[in-house]
């Protein structure tokens, strides 16, 4: 279940939407549960990421974003308290990469990717930022959270939440205290 949130700073436009999401071997399919609020927000926006997600996967392309070297230089690791980071410098324009930063737990397991995208996904929306949170649920790392603040055109500033809950991983039940994310990663307004 993802459940996406987007709302802008200017005509306060504001809209949510929950869609049951499926990933296997026969593609990636999603059906809308619930919605509410602005139809520009939920049609526009919302929406429009599930298809692109849809396309992408279909076409092959959904590699184009992995934290791989084929996409990616690494920089040299930097300590933190309790967290390690490593800069990532992406080797070419593509809106589905990230130019910020991996943040490691102590062990070493991926917590976060920050950072600004290498390339703007429209004419109208730039300067795009992005965090994505994962955990490991039922011993497979997964998306938990991923927040975004965009400059658009007309609008200003825009947010964009999708917090991610798991029913099954890999067809295995998903234990229901691990299956969403805990109340430290979400943004105040979702708690």
């Amino acid at each position: 279940m993802r459940r996406m949130h987007a709302s802008t700073e200017r005509f306060s436009h504001e809209g949510w939407m929950d869609a049951l999401t499926e990933f296997d071997s026969g593609g990636f399919r999603y059906q809308i549960v619930a919605e509410r609020g602005s139809d520009t927000v939920r049609n526009k926006v919302l929406r429009t990421i599930l298809k692109r997600e849809q396309e992408a996967i279909a076409s092959g392309n959904l590699g184009r974003g992995e934290l791989t070297a084929a996409n990616y230089e690494f920089g040299e690791e930097v300590t933190g308290p309790g967290e390690r980071y490593i800069p990532i410098k992406p080797k070419r324009k593509d809106v589905m990469l990230i130019d910020g930063r991996i943040v490691l737990g102590a062990d070493g397991d991926l917590l976060r990717v920050e950072g600004r995208i290498s390339k703007n996904p429209s004419f109208w929306t730039s300067e795009v930022q992005i965090k994505q949170h994962f955990a490991r649920v039922n011993g497979v790392r997964v998306p938990m959270l991923m927040e975004s603040v965009a400059k658009v055109k007309l609008v200003g500033r825009s947010n964009l939440n999708v917090r991610y809950e798991y029913e099954t991983i890999n067809g295995e039940a998903v234990k229901t205290a691990a299956a969403s994310a805990p109340a430290a990663l979400l943004p105040a307004s979702a708690r």
